[in-house]
């Protein structure tokens, strides 16, 4: 029989070594805490197997779990000295998530169940504090009514605000047992109205309800968006963790508090965290109340009042300080804690490794090799990739003038300016239609997710630096300003004031992650500079990576940029760019409409020193690397005019009448351009056009050559191929450019011809093929475009759904679908080296700067990636990762 239930603490250890995958991330780690004789409170994992299993089942639990349960129950029991539901000295337990990678705030958690109207009294009598058993049972009612029953949070929300004004209090902390009971007696009467029920009262019943709704929560719309954001299978379930309560709101001698091994936002090695006096953890998460400091320097760095718990419980302090010393040595990793202390006792609640800043991340990546922790091998795996897209774009100008509203605190760094929006729905629907906005919230809950991944920052009128908001941003790489105060949000008028200023949606603001700051209007950014931990990791990243990585750039302004992040070359340079520009394109349009060669070549005369130019300015920048050029690739009709103005300009360069162009344009019409006349085949029907390129390539690249002393190495690529003739037909023409230009120059230079892989009969057809290409080019764009029928221009309306549903892993358009698309590549890497041993191998699509297709490229026995210049150093370290992976 499959066992489903592990028990930790009180000196078990059921789940051994402490499997991420079986027990999941909470489980394991509680499991391994509890195993090095850290304080945890005695509790039970039910795996992640029986989350799968319960969904397989049509969501119901098989009688043996029920059994399993009833063992970790007495486990529990037998280390506490409580019963579960006993009227006279109850024990409590909170039902938590965990799945087995980190997913702050997106599945449920019950607190405090076992509580009913029996349970409460037993509960006051044993602690000797009314006020407290009263408030933990008015916490659990509406805590199980909205996580279990789906009730309304608004209406029990409501219900507390009305009873705090009715006798003129504040703060919670200011409520008597009195007014917790009669307000557990209003909750209650909620349940029912809205229920049609009675509260449970039968603890069991409690339990199950909240194990069913930790699974259920598994398959909410919000876990949903996060496991798409974050590429983590649905397939991996969560587990359910049920751990003796202990109260953080049993007085001043209590409290619970949320910390860092390490700054998560800065990567500094200082204790960072909050905590509060009288309270529980999900009033520091969630942001209900603002928390305090847990160390003197950061509160005195912030000029706060409230003691840090270094000052408040200097004792207490001294031990949470050794342990977090024990977990960063015992895990290796910057630690992200959950505590809680009942009545001066220390209690660990959770540890994992914390979200960090891309910023945090290099920092304590390099860190902690210097410090002999971890290698630098491991450092290099420790940083995600795709994280340091945060670290290559602009922050705020320091210099440029600032309106500053408000101030915050610093949850999350970064800078970025937007239209205010009130709510998640608004932000994503504006985002849609390209607007940059900010998503302003009293405080966020883990129904924003798709609002908070639309928005370019997030602004908390409540809420520390530990919140939702502030959790989920950093793990984003949003900024985000949180416990902004002053901030007075009127959701209905969709209206925002500041003190006595008053902006409406729409209005821009901009937000500093870094210092807190809220200002209006849009700040100007500066270039960021990439040194110190950057340029350390990616050092040692080049030291261990095989893949070479190139750019997609047109332009010398993205040839420098990438070059600067650096570049090894040129993987994709596309011509059909440049004939775009304002200054050719009546010239382009000239040679498309002409009814003959002549009038082609008459046009592309016009071209040729335009294009010349083109190569000599990026051949500048890329003197003595190669640089793949992509010839013309296009359907013609994308050139074609549209407008009266337009064809009148054509004809008077061309000298013809408006008519005899309209007519042409007519017969150049495609209904499936895409799939037309375009790409290689432009150069079978028109091999002047090709011929016009390949002779300014080669005078660019002789003339930098003379110029620099370093001759580029020019790649020309012929698009669109699936068949040999037709690159024998290409490479024909562009040899005789070649040598004719060489004559002219009197000099030679190195190159190569090779086409673009991106039908799937030039992949199956590679040998061939490899007979006349010196090098290959999977362009992952169109060839998944071809293998799976879709057009990644439309595929967007039901993409979503089918990796909702699992019918794709992920977005095949974001990252290679490795099982179809990923087996064509390998066939024709097979057959391309099989024919031409030394043939260099390639990849040009937005692939080349996602993580999980670079791996497969590394598994592949591609050369090089090509990436978009500022995806260049996430293609290095994924590059690296991938080989370190490899072995």
């Amino acid at each position: 029989m499959t066992k489903y239930v592990y028990r930790f603490g009180g000196g078990a250890n059921d789940g051994g070594a402490g499997n991420k995958n079986l027990l999941g991330g909470k489980g394991a780690n509680l499991d391994g805490m509890a195993s090095i004789g850290l304080p945890v409170p005695p509790g039970f994992t039910i795996s992640t197997e029986m989350c799968t299993r319960y969904y397989q089942d049509g969501e119901v639990f098989p009688d043996s779990l029920k059994a399993e349960v009833a063992e970790g129950l007495a486990h529990i029991e037998g280390v506490t000295g409580k019963r579960f539901g006993d009227a006279a000295d109850p024990l409590l337990v909170s039902v938590r998530s965990g799945a087995r990678v980190s997913m702050p705030g997106m599945m449920d958690t019950v607190l405090n169940l076992g509580l009913n109207d029996e349970t409460v009294q037993g509960l006051a009598q044993v602690s000797g504090d009314e006020r407290f058993a009263w408030d933990s049972y008015r916490r659990f009612v509406q805590m199980y009514s909205d996580v279990v029953l789906g009730l309304d949070h608004d209406a029990f929300e409501e219900a507390l605000e009305i009873m705090k004004e009715d006798n003129g209090f504040f703060s919670d902390t200011e409520m008597e047992a009195k007014h917790w009971k009669a307000l557990v007696g209003e909750y209650k009467a909620l349940v029912e109205d809205q229920w049609g029920k009675p509260f449970p009262q039968d603890v069991n019943d409690q339990l199950w309800g909240a194990v069913a709704a930790v699974f259920g929560s598994w398959q909410s719309e919000r876990a949903k968006v996060y496991r798409r954001l974050n590429d983590i299978p649905s397939e991996w379930g969560t587990a359910v963790n049920v751990q003796a309560m202990v109260f953080g709101n049993m007085g001043d001698t209590s409290a619970t508090g949320v910390a860092f091994t390490r700054n998560p936002s800065t990567g500094e090695n200082l204790y960072y965290g909050e905590f509060l006096i009288n309270a529980q953890g999900e009033d520091v998460v969630a942001g209900i109340r603002t928390p305090q400091y847990l160390t003197r320097q950061a509160r005195e760095e912030a000029n706060a009042k409230p003691l840090s718990m270094e000052e408040a419980m200097p004792e207490t302090y001294a031990e949470l300080a050794r342990v977090f010393d024990i977990l960063e040595k015992h895990y290796r990793d910057m630690q992200d804690i959950e505590f809680t202390v009942e009545r001066g006792k220390l209690w660990m609640l959770q540890t994992r490794s914390g979200k960090r800043t891309a910023k945090a991340a290099l920092r304590i990546a390099v860190e902690m090799a210097n410090e002999g922790l971890i290698t630098e091998e491991e450092a290099i795996a420790r940083v995600d990739p795709m994280a340091l897209d945060q670290l290559l774009h602009p922050s705020l100008d320091p210099s440029a003038a600032r309106d500053v509203l408000t101030k915050g605190l610093p949850a999350s760094p970064g800078a970025a300016s937007g239209i205010i929006v009130f709510d998640a729905d608004t932000a994503e629907r504006r985002n849609e239609m390209g607007d940059a906005v900010i998503l302003v919230r009293i405080e966020t809950s883990p129904e924003d997710i798709h609002g908070m991944h639309a928005a370019r920052g997030i602004l908390t009128a409540r809420g520390g630096m530990t919140s939702h908001a502030a959790v989920v941003a950093r793990g984003m790489g949003r900024p985000c300003v949180s416990g902004a105060g002053s901030l007075s949000i009127d959701t209905k008028d969709r209206v925002l004031r500041i003190g006595k200023r008053e902006l409406r949606e729409g209005d821009t603001i901009t937000i500093d992650g870094a210092s807190g700051e809220v200002m209006l209007g849009e700040v100007p950014t500066v270039q960021p500079e990439l040194v110190g931990d950057f340029g350390v990791l990616m050092g040692w990243a080049d030291k261990v990576r095989r893949l070479k990585v190139r750019t997609n750039a047109e332009t010398p302004e993205d040839c420098r940029v990438a070059r600067d992040f650096g570049a090894e070359g040129i993987g994709l340079c596309r011509t059909e760019h440049m004939f775009f520009e304002a200054s050719r394109i009546t010239a382009v349009r000239q040679m498309i409409l002409a009814e003959d060669e002549a009038g082609r070549r008459a046009a592309l005369e016009k071209l040729l020193p335009e294009q010349r130019g083109d190569f000599h300015s990026i051949f500048e920048v890329m003197a003595g690397l190669p640089v793949t050029i992509r010839l013309l690739d296009p359907p013609l009709h994308e050139f074609l005019p549209h407008s009266e103005s337009e064809f009148a300009e054509v004809a008077e360069a061309a000298g013809v009448g408006v008519e005899v162009l309209k007519r042409r344009a007519n017969e150049l019409h495609e209904f499936n351009p895409m799939l037309g006349h375009r790409g290689c085949r432009l150069g079978v029907t028109y091999p002047e056009i090709y011929e016009m390129q390949a002779r300014a390539i080669f005078e660019a690249a002789c003339d930098v050559a003379e110029k620099s002393g370093a001759a580029p190495i020019p790649e020309v690529m012929i698009p669109l191929v699936a068949t040999r003739r037709e690159l024998e037909l290409m490479k024909k023409v562009v040899d005789t450019a070649a040598e004719l230009v060489f004559a002219e120059k009197g000099r030679r230079i190195d190159y190569l011809v090779g086409t673009m892989i991106e039908l799937p009969r030039a992949a199956l057809m590679a040998d061939e093929i490899a007979e006349v290409g010196e090098f290959f080019s999977f362009g992952t764009n169109d060839l998944t475009q071809t293998t799976l029928g879709v057009s990644r221009d439309d595929a967007g309306r039901f993409l979503t759904q089918y990796v909702d549903k699992g019918i794709f892993a992920r977005d095949p358009f974001v990252s290679l679908d490795v099982e179809g698309v990923g087996q064509l590549i390998e066939i024709a890497v097979e057959k391309g080296r099989r024919t031409r041993a030394g043939i260099k191998l390639g990849i040009c699509g937005e692939h080349g700067g996602d993580p999980a297709s670079i791996a497969f490229c590394e598994t592949a026995g591609l050369d090089y990636v090509s990436a978009s210049p500022y995806r260049v150093p996430i293609a290095r370290l994924a590059a690296a990762q991938a080989a370190l992976k490899k072995g």
